[in-house]
């Protein structure tokens, strides 16, 4: 039995936006990279973390257990009825899923052996070598573009060339690829950001379609709950917003384009 555990802050159930069907999300808990509009700040630390309640008089809560890939998949297993009624499966998110290696290649293998499709949500920031060997493990990659490459180290924490390369390699090598583009108004949805978006969907083979996720302030509240002192804030993305979005990349793709 593999005993390999990581920390895992959420498990969610019955999602409909993380990849095809009725699906698990399983959310681990550490991300190299620091998104300044991250909407899940609990999430980057690779340790447990303490978060006031949302009402602010009960209990904190502990954010990140350690679980196995058995303990996972116990809970995983449970909804494969769903799963294979909608053709749904197992979503492996963050965090960063590549920077707990080891712990998602076992649990994508274990779904494998089970069958269940798998789905990684990921930044692509990675060692080549861990995305080469998930490449059978995976039937959907989730792949985050944040930010044109000369905006993204300022606004991600990491420069882009790596992550490009990635996609490139995983593209090139057969992989079933949606693009997900968190867009934050006044930040990373200018004319440049829209036309890196269109050019990566018109270039790589594979790409099924781009998913825009509109800025939303929830992790404002989690930072101060979690006891940070800093915390980005920005509005919610206005219609005339997204209508922008939407036009300028139904101009400049002819590949599908959700909201």
């Amino acid at each position: 039995m593999n005993d390999r555990k990581t920390l895992v802050f959420d498990i969610e159930k019955f999602a409909v936006h993380d990849g095809p069907g009725i699906r698990t999300v399983v959310f681990l808990k550490g991300c190299p990279l620091r998104c300044i509009w991250c909407h899940n700040p609990e999430s980057q630390s690779f340790e447990p973390e303490q978060m006031a309640s949302a009402d602010g008089t009960s209990p904190p809560e502990t954010v990140g257990r350690p679980m196995t890939v058995e303990e996972v998949m116990a809970s995983v297993r449970r909804d494969k009825a769903f799963y294979d009624n909608s053709g749904g499966g197992l979503t492996v998110s963050g965090g960063e899923p590549l920077a707990h290696f080891a712990f998602t290649r076992d649990l994508l293998a274990a779904a494998k052996a089970e069958g269940i499709h798998t789905a990684v949500e990921t930044s692509g920031f990675a060692p080549r070598e861990r995305i080469e060997s998930l490449l059978p493990l995976v039937d959907l990659w989730l792949w985050d573009v944040k930010a044109p490459p000369s905006l993204h180290e300022k606004l991600v924490g990491c420069p882009a060339e790596s992550i490009l390369d990635n996609l490139a390699f995983i593209a090139a090598r057969g992989a079933a690829i949606v693009l997900r583009c968190p867009l934050v108004p006044n930040v990373n949805d200018g004319d440049e950001a829209l036309g890196h978006i269109a050019h990566l969907a018109e270039s790589t083979p594979g790409i099924q379609r781009i998913d825009i996720e509109p800025y939303h302030p929830l992790g404002e509240g989690k930072c101060r709950r979690l006891g940070r002192s800093e915390a980005f804030s920005a509005p919610f993305a206005s219609d005339a917003d997204k209508a922008r979005w939407l036009d300028a990349l139904h101009r400049l793709t002819s590949r599908p384009v959700h909201l």
